[in-house]
């Protein structure tokens, strides 16, 4: 959908990704909609032999007849009513989960650029704010003009079966009503847009909050908090008031030329009803009509209103749909070749810049197939983004890292990520069982291997205390647990995979010192065979690797073992001195 033209009217392209295929059920709901309709205009014309027939003496005969008559229109109304409402609510929730679900699938498919310019909250308020607020205007579409379209006909071709004349003076003020009801029409689109965009802020604010709810307990930081929340909140209720108030400006000028209208019919209609040239009947059966006919062209200015709102959140989301992915992978059936897994991992000549600064500048290095390579540095040399381009967070600017001669980037991304099992410092968790987190996205694992990477990343040990064992639900980011604990799990997800490749971004960091001595000899029990690259922030974690590279600058400055390093007197022992106070 992202390719499609963006000239495309609003409701053509709704039609054509949400609509089409549901066009039998949104067809019949039109039908009963305007079988509702029709049937006010059915009881304002029932209303001329009410009064000329019923109303007068001798008029008990027709009484069954008419009464009976009301009666099945009532029926009717009820039941098709019903029918129409439930029907459509099914076809707008459907619409609105298959809407979701594109935008949240296209929106995974983005690269870390595109989340560090597009909060969680922004995101959250796209995928169920817009969707919700255009999904709204189809149930009341079909309404207005099934429903409300229809029954403003007949209740016209009433009053003029009645009248031409009185109609005419009736109705002759909805013309004058067009040209400010189109200025309105704008001006609530305009609100609609900003209270979308001040709706996404909100979320983000409560996102932010909530996340990082323990920072605000300990720094003192809730009545600063509340403030800048209450800020927000500020513009979005000047916002909704002045988007309230234009939305009930057309009906409210509705009601000016109905109140018009029922004034000039009656000075017309009045001397000939009182002349005997016309019945009560006929009156009331067009003054029945009338009174008819502006609630439903009150809905309708209303819907108008509604429809600037829902235009303002489709064209949010199809913004969002438009958002073309940076730097798109071929699809797995366009790859021919496919890396070796045991071939050695190259960084040859790689650049990387993220907002025009230089990260990474012709950085070079070969980690060995089987060994353990490890990175350290100073904040901000590098050692991280080596991490986000190997799993394809993003791609090099210039330069390639190949994989067995393979380019990475020539890979379909779910195949170069794949290629890694990773283990950060930041062991995210969801809020699933703990069977879930540790085998996710269906992973196939034999109980075996499971409970052997369970006992290796020490899982084991805490396993026993949880009242569910493995189907424990661990809660929102893993709150059950300690830090300690979803560090271990977050391991044994990584040990569990069969990639060839083990990434580890300070894996043992959230551990006390006798864990993290016995869950880095269960890592190196579980990279064995395996091509390990290990960013290292404690020195200590990396005194065994196979190779240690220095960066500094985006650039390799030193490589070597640990005691080769320590010999050379350069970088690496000054950092190591740094840490040890020697």
């Amino acid at each position: 959908m992202s390719d499609r033209p963006k000239t495309i009217p609003l409701f053509t392209r709704y039609w054509r990704d949400y609509l089409r295929r549901r066009w039998p059920s949104l067809g019949l709901v039109f039908v009963l909609m305007a079988i509702d309709g029709a049937t006010m205009g059915v009881v304002s014309k029932l209303i001329e032999p009410l009064f000329d027939k019923v109303f007068v003496p001798g008029g008990q005969t027709a009484i069954l007849g008419v009464g009976l008559a009301f009666l099945g229109l009532f029926f009717l109304r009820a039941s098709v009513s019903a029918s129409a409402r439930t029907l459509t609510a099914n076809i707008t929730q459907r619409v609105a989960a298959h809407t979701q679900n594109d935008l949240l699938t296209h929106i995974l498919k983005m690269d870390m650029g595109f989340f560090q310019s597009h909060p969680p909250g922004i995101l959250i308020e796209r995928v169920q704010g817009d969707t919700l607020a255009a999904q709204a205007i189809w149930s009341n579409l079909m309404v207005g003009v099934g429903r409300d379209g229809l029954g403003v006909i007949l209740l016209v071709a009433v009053a003029l079966s009645v009248d031409v004349k009185w109609t005419l003076v009736t109705l002759i003020g909805l013309p004058i009503l067009m040209i400010p009801v189109l200025a309105i029409q704008g001006y609530i689109r305009r609100k609609a847009i900003q209270l979308r965009g001040q709706a996404g802020i909100r979320a983000t604010r409560l996102d932010e909050i909530f996340h990082g709810i323990q920072a605000i307990k300990l720094n003192r930081l809730e009545a600063q908090q509340s403030a800048r929340f209450a800020t927000v909140l500020r513009l979005i209720r000047r916002v909704e008031v002045k988007l309230a108030l234009s939305r009930s400006l057309v009906p409210a000028l509705l009601d000016i030329s109905t109140g018009l209208g029922f004034f000039a019919v009656l000075l017309v209609a009045g001397p000939d009803v009182a002349s005997g040239q016309r019945t009560a009947g006929e009156f009331m059966s067009f003054f029945t009509a009338i009174a008819l006919i502006f609630q439903p062209l009150r809905r309708l200015g209303e819907l108008s209103g509604g429809w600037q709102v829902a235009a303002a959140s489709l064209e949010r989301i199809y913004a969002l749909l438009d958002h073309s992915i940076a730097n798109p992978r071929p699809e797995p059936a366009q790859t021919t070749l496919r890396p070796n897994p045991s071939g050695d991992l190259v960084f040859d000549e790689v650049h990387f810049a993220h907002a025009d600064r230089a990260i990474l500048n012709g950085l070079s290095f070969t980690a060995k197939a089987g060994q353990t390579t490890a990175l350290v540095g100073a904040s901000g040399a590098g050692k991280s983004t080596v991490f986000h381009l190997l799993t394809g967070l993003y791609d090099p600017s210039r330069g390639q890292i190949r994989l067995d001669d393979i380019s990475l980037t020539t890979l379909p991304l779910a195949e170069q990520r794949a290629l890694f099992a990773t283990v950060t410092q930041d062991s995210a968790l969801f809020d699933e069982t703990l069977r879930d987190n540790v085998l996710p996205g269906g992973t196939i694992a034999d109980e075996q291997r499971l409970m052997q990477a369970l006992d290796l990343a020490h899982v084991t040990e805490f396993l026993p205390r949880l009242a569910l064992g493995m189907e424990t639900p661990v809660g929102p980011r893993g709150s059950v647990l300690s830090g300690g604990q979803r560090q271990r799990v977050a391991i044994a997800r990584a040990l569990v995979q069969t990639a060839p490749i083990l990434l580890l971004d300070e894996a043992t960091s959230a551990l006390d010192t006798q864990s993290e001595a016995a869950v880095a000899e269960a890592l190196r029990q579980g990279s064995a065979g395996r091509t390990t690259l290990v960013i290292a922030h404690r020195l200590s974690t990396i005194r065994d690797a196979d190779r240690i590279i220095v960066l500094d600058q985006g650039r390799v400055a030193e490589e070597g073992t640990h005691d080769d390093l320590l010999a050379k007197g350069g970088l690496y022992a000054n950092l190591y001195k740094m840490q040890f106070k020697q």
